[in-house]
């Protein structure tokens, strides 16, 4: 690490430990006592990342989607031709993951991931971070990696989300994680993958939502499977939703 690189990596860690030091009074966009079916369906990626998903299951999520009216429908790249011929006409759209979901591909093939991801009709990517760089320290590797994708997503007219597996990370790292999001120019910070060892909680989005600000969105995904828990997430800083329950969760708000 060269001697600039050194001091950037401790001007973040200062400014992450700045972050949660003043946790209890980050600010967070207002929040209705309630949503209604329609406010809330509009935050939820309705998603299907299971390694067993069928046609048939892409196809139901989908039709949920025109449904309910999802903010997308979150599909595996090979689904993501199939679930925009569905979803042509919708307003929700399609959404797809890039190194998923280990983050542990070469930033190219991210790179390539994400564009034949948009190519195929997705409009929304969900990329994960290289989790062992950001372990390591190797912050510039990190960026560097986001960026990669964040680049291919915009110069395409998509929107570009990154997930820091925030179960696998100390406070610090989490907060360091999304000032590197925010600095790729990422539009989303993401919880999890919900392949790892936990899912969201209300402090991660709190912190992630401290440390990017409000001029970026933090999505909350994996465990969140009652209208209770999506709630308490958006009440938190959440602004997107991630779940593969979207009809239970609707089906949870009081009447």
């Amino acid at each position: 690490m060269s001697s600039t690189e050194h001091e950037w990596a401790g001007t973040l860690r200062s400014e992450a430990g700045r972050l949660l030091a003043g946790l209890g009074q980050a600010a967070a966009e207002a929040v209705p006592g309630s949503l209604t079916r329609q406010q809330l369906a509009a935050m939820i990626d309705h998603t299907v990342l299971k390694p067993e998903a069928t046609p048939e299951m892409i196809e139901q999520a989908c039709a949920e989607a025109r449904e309910y009216g999802f903010a997308s429908v979150c599909v595996n790249p090979c689904y993501v031709a199939r679930s925009a011929r569905l979803l042509e006409g919708a307003q929700s759209v399609v959404c797809s993951v890039v190194g998923f979901p280990l983050g542990a591909n070469v930033s190219a093939v991210k790179a390539y991931e994400a564009e034949r991801a948009i190519a195929d009709g997705a409009r929304e990517i969900d990329m994960v971070l290289p989790v062992g760089a950001l372990k390591a320290g190797d912050y510039a590797r990190v960026r560097d990696d986001i960026a990669a994708v964040v680049d291919r997503c915009h110069g395409q007219g998509a929107l570009c989300k990154v997930i820091i597996e925030a179960a696998l990370l100390t406070d610090e790292e989490k907060a360091i994680a999304c000032l590197l999001i925010a600095e790729a120019g990422a539009d989303f910070a993401k919880t999890s993958t919900g392949f790892g060892p936990g899912g969201a909680t209300e402090h991660d989005v709190r912190l992630m939502r401290a440390a990017v600000g409000l001029e970026i969105g933090v999505k909350a995904a994996g465990g969140v499977r009652t209208y209770e828990q999506a709630l308490g997430m958006i009440r938190a800083g959440a602004n997107r939703i991630g779940a593969s329950a979207g009809p239970q969760i609707l089906a949870g708000i009081p009447a």
